[in-house]
């Protein structure tokens, strides 16, 4: 029987250290992918941050990009005196980290690490103005985060005591009307009928993360700090709340005043196929500009509350001023853009934006008019074929002369969402903690990490529609994936997650404080 014991404690002893070299080896390399950024390190070297102002306002709406820059280009996308159009610039640098978390689901607990997150974000701020020139944090929750840990709620000045997950969420008026039930402005994400990974990957991967963090800056070393504060394991970080699940990089722009873009530059030097065929200075891997002015939400647009009837939250919900997000992450099929199904630039304006047009070759920032979903039809029965852009520029916005809860007046056509992709080459993550399930690879691929702010989720899943031909009265007679269906059968969906975005107030585990 002694004997026997021995053993016992000798299988355990070698079980526990067994457990704790996996751990030290999975720290190991989080660690190592946080610290390093690979090929994006380039950036400095190739691309001057844009002049801009380093103050910020003190605002409640975490999504909103402070001091992006707006300039005028020319029909090349590059910045001049005699531009006509206005782009946004966007920040250079783009890091999402996904999480789960790493916190027991009671009360005293979450709100100890509500008090070790939000410090964590105050001290970032402090060494870092949340905008470009330092870098802007937004801290998103997914459906995971409210369904397992904010189960039911004691009394407050939001909520009577009692109320459970989910009835405490914001509601989406417009589509509850239309469904004939409640339904939330935070959804599960949803695959669509275009939406196919490439062979072998197996289904799009619906993500169960419970918090995602964005941050945006023009500095590198800016972001390596921000992760280091939220992410770390140092007494004064809080790395230690969190299992990451992914490290996401990317970036986007560089070519606006007249150098070669980032993603033209990027791609090249990592050897992706079709890189050659990138326009020098081209704002994404596709060519064209696409964050046209006129094609974001302006100001606080896509807040839960801003605009009349689209949720429950005005005027003193609890989430006033916060957002939904959807994140996913697509490949980007080079060659196939430039040369097999789009081979022209013709071709690929028409899949971009719309059929009929024929703009002067190498005009990669066009603002075409607007499309409805009759003239979407209209555009198919003539030409066989529909545009990206086209397909989705009257469901995406405001369909009358609106006047927002707060005064401000929208005319009809005004877009709702707020658009944060960027161009990636992780494949499909810098860094993964389930590299067999996630598909990793250290081979660089042309991608596109999509974020998307809007007040519903609702919204997005009917913009997502309308890109696949996909409407609330009609169906367009093309096949999703065929190549005269907009862009569609260059990309390949992986992973999508939606999540809601609370006002910064409670941007640090919301609803933690009503727990009893």
């Amino acid at each position: 029987m002694a004997d026997d014991d021995e053993n016992a404690r000798a299988d355990r002893s070698r079980g526990s250290l067994s457990r704790r070299r996996l751990l030290q080896g999975t720290a190991g390399t989080f660690s190592a992918a946080l610290a390093s950024a690979g090929i994006y390190e380039m950036i400095g070297s190739i691309a001057k941050p844009p002049d801009r102002a380093a103050a910020a306002d003190s605002i409640q709406e975490q999504y909103i990009l402070q001091n992006e820059q707006v300039v005028k280009v020319d029909g090349s996308g590059v910045k001049s005196s005699k531009g006509t159009i206005a782009v946004r610039v966007p920040a250079l640098h783009d890091h999402v980290i996904t999480a789960k978390l790493n916190v027991p689901a009671n009360a005293k607990a979450l709100q100890e690490a509500q008090h070790h997150l939000e410090s964590a974000l105050l001290d970032l701020e402090r060494q870092f103005p949340p905008t470009p020139t330092g870098v802007a944090t937004t801290v998103a929750w997914g459906l995971p985060y409210f369904h397992h840990y904010i189960p039911t709620l004691g009394k407050s000045d939001f909520f009577k005591a009692g109320t459970r997950y989910p009835t405490y969420l914001p509601v989406d008026l417009t589509t509850s009307k239309a469904e004939g039930h409640t339904v939330y402005a935070l959804q599960e994400a949803r695959t669509f009928p275009s939406d196919q990974p490439p062979p072998g990957f197996g289904p799009v991967r619906l993500e169960q993360n419970d918090v995602a963090v964005l941050l945006r800056s023009d500095s590198l070393a800016h972001i390596k700090e921000a992760q280091k504060a939220l992410f770390g394991l140092g007494g004064n970080q809080a790395g230690s709340l969190f299992k990451v699940t992914s490290i996401r990089q990317g970036f986007s722009g560089g070519g606006f005043y007249g150098k070669q873009g980032l993603p033209s530059k990027l791609a090249l030097a990592a050897n992706i196929p079709g890189a050659e065929s990138i326009p020098r200075q081209a704002q994404g891997f596709l060519g064209f500009a696409t964050t046209l002015d006129s094609n974001m939400g302006p100001g606080n647009i896509a807040s839960l509350e801003t605009l009349p009837g689209l949720t429950d939250q005005w005027p003193n919900g609890y989430f006033n001023q916060g957002t939904t997000m959807h994140l996913s992450h697509l490949y980007q099929d080079l060659v196939a853009w430039y040369e097999q199904k789009y081979p022209t630039y013709a071709d690929r304006v028409q899949a971009m934006l719309q059929p009929g047009l024929s703009p002067a070759p190498g005009t990669f920032a066009l603002q075409p008019p607007g499309q409805s979903e009759a003239e979407v039809a209209q555009g198919v029965r003539r030409y066989h074929a529909y545009g990206h852009t086209g397909s989705m520029s009257k469901v995406d916005s405001t369909t009358s002369s609106t006047t927002s809860n707060y005064g401000k007046a929208y005319a009809a056509g005004t877009t709702i969402p707020v658009r944060g992709d960027f161009d990636t080459l992780d494949n499909p993550f810098h860094y993964t903690s389930d590299p067999t399930g996630d598909h990793y690879s250290k081979k660089k691929a042309a991608g596109l990490h999509f974020i998307s702010f809007q007040s519903t989720i609702g919204i997005f899943n009917l913009v997502r529609l309308s890109m696949d031909g996909h409407y609330s009265d009609r169906t367009l007679p093309v096949a999703p994936r065929s190549p005269h269906a907009g862009i569609n059968s260059v990309l390949h969906t992986t992973h999508r997650q939606n999540y809601l975005v609370p006002p910064r107030r409670h941007r640090s585990f919301p609803l933690a404080e009503f727990l009893v």
